[in-house]
């Protein structure tokens, strides 16, 4: 049996994860403390697709602490897992709107036949709508 199990380092190799990454992750509860074999770590075959469930969650914005909820919630079988996945795509929905309204201003600064963008009117009240507290998207429409 123990051929099947992975030393961490296997586990490294396998997922492109490094060692000290696996450990704080360990550390953190994301992975479960796995069996130990002559004092070194031992991870079943099943490690390899729970690291890159966590490489997932890492690449679609959730936090370390978002992902031990993920994995608490997971562990106790509890409904919780929607909630906090749709308060995660509703803040990613707000990180996308504000992207687009910087690229969106961006773009404008580009194009503008100004030579210097600073005297550009439509950036002037820009800025002068962001002064008065309108954020990036509501003071690029004015």
């Amino acid at each position: 049996m123990s051929e099947e199990l992975l030393t961490i380092g296997e586990l490294a190799h396998r997922t492109g994860v490094a060692t000290s990454a696996l450990r704080y992750w360990e550390e953190q509860g994301l992975l479960p403390a796995p069996g130990r074999v002559a004092g070194q770590r031992r991870y079943p075959p099943s490690a390899v697709e729970l690291v890159g469930e966590i490489l997932i969650f890492r690449e679609v914005g959730f936090s370390l602490r978002e992902l031990k909820t993920l994995m608490d919630l997971r562990t106790s079988a509890a409904p919780g897992w929607r909630e906090l996945h749709e308060r995660k795509l509703a803040e990613l929905d707000r990180r996308i709107a504000r992207a687009q309204a910087a690229r969106t201003a961006i773009a404008h600064g580009l194009a503008c036949p100004r030579e210097d963008v600073h005297d550009c009117p439509n950036f002037r009240r820009g800025v002068a709508a962001r002064l008065a507290g309108a954020s990036l998207e509501e003071a690029h429409s004015h």
